[in-house]
């Protein structure tokens, strides 16, 4: 016996038999996106993978320092056909970032394409660093 946790599998049903579906099937699944995040002099900015996720169903909020981003992912059925049997379910997205101070989020730029979020928060002014000027005398 091993210290590993085992993984059950469930029998294959012999065709002609329907499946029975969990009790909880109408849940759903919530899914950590993907992100990169690059931060320089002038701002930050987030790159989130949130696949098959249209603009209707993404929330993007900022509040008492907090960056949340919520989205549904959409399954696509052809127009033509009608879904027998799925086992494919549309995640759920969510995802939580504390936000410094030294970011003004009340200028956040957001962007959807391909499957991708690009969020950019402009540094404060008075947080962008600044050379400052040395006299020798």
């Amino acid at each position: 016996m091993n210290d590993y946790a085992s993984t059950q599998l469930a029998e294959r049903q012999p065709k002609g038999i329907a499946q029975q579906q969990p009790a909880d099937s109408t849940r759903r699944q919530t899914l950590t996106p993907n992100v990169d995040i690059v931060e320089d002099q002038h701002k930050v900015t987030l790159w989130a993978d949130l696949p098959g996720v249209s603009k209707d169903r993404l929330n993007v909020k900022v509040h008492d320092g907090s960056l949340t981003i919520e989205a549904e992912s959409v399954v696509q059925v052809p127009a033509n056909l009608q879904l027998a049997h799925g086992e494919v379910r549309a995640p759920h997205f969510a995802r939580t970032f504390t936000v410094s101070d030294d970011f003004d989020t009340s200028k956040v730029e957001a962007s959807l394409k391909d499957g991708v979020l690009t969020l950019t928060i402009p540094r404060r002014e008075e947080a962008k660093p600044r050379r400052i000027e040395v006299t020798v005398g």
